[in-house]
């Protein structure tokens, strides 16, 4: 985890060498004043978690209450996510519902963590391990459209930014597979 004080303690240590030449110079070296925290999206890293927590299961909850066919219940998805995400799910959505497909069954995260936060920011990056055995999602003629080879556990990286108009302060702004710790069984 980044941690919220390393850029107060980095213009520290340039005020203190710059000191040196300062003195010679006759000028002060003043450190940079601390944004005020009222304008921090958060407070904590812990906060900021919690956060990106209960906005990545409200997008997972929105994904799963989907009826393909009525286009209606696809904007508590968007709602939860914004650029690029926002854009290919407008689109994979609308292309689901434009070719008659069906989905049935229910993805559950199984492991959330903080991989990256930075609550001055508004920015959390997770770790995510997604269940995806029960979902399946077929043509018009029965067909599954999932990959046979889909691994059932999605390893995923999320990453979540600060939105003003969310009611959790944040957007899933990226999702992508990832590699490493935590692994996903």
């Amino acid at each position: 985890m980044r941690s919220r004080f390393g850029s107060a303690v980095h213009r520290g240590l340039l005020c203190a060498a710059g000191a040196v030449f300062t003195v010679a110079l006759v000028a002060g070296c003043t450190p940079q004043p601390e944004p005020d925290a009222s304008q921090q999206p958060f407070a904590t890293e812990e906060e900021a978690f919690a956060a990106a927590e209960e906005t990545y299961r409200n997008y997972v909850d929105a994904l799963n209450d989907v009826d393909l066919s009525d286009p209606e219940t696809f904007e508590p998805v968007y709602e939860w996510t914004t650029g690029d995400l926002n854009a290919s799910d407008r689109e994979g959505l609308s292309q689901y519902h434009a070719t008659g497909a069906q989905v049935s069954g229910e993805s559950t995260p199984v492991l959330i963590e903080p991989a990256d936060v930075n609550a001055s920011e508004g920015r959390v990056d997770l770790a995510v391990c997604l269940d995806v055995s029960a979902v399946n999602v077929q043509s018009t003629d029965g067909s599954s459209l999932v990959d046979p080879n889909r691994v059932p556990i999605q390893s995923l990286a999320v990453s979540l930014t600060s939105a003003s108009d969310s009611e959790t302060g944040l957007k899933v702004a990226s999702i992508s597979g990832r590699d490493g710790e935590p692994t996903c069984r």
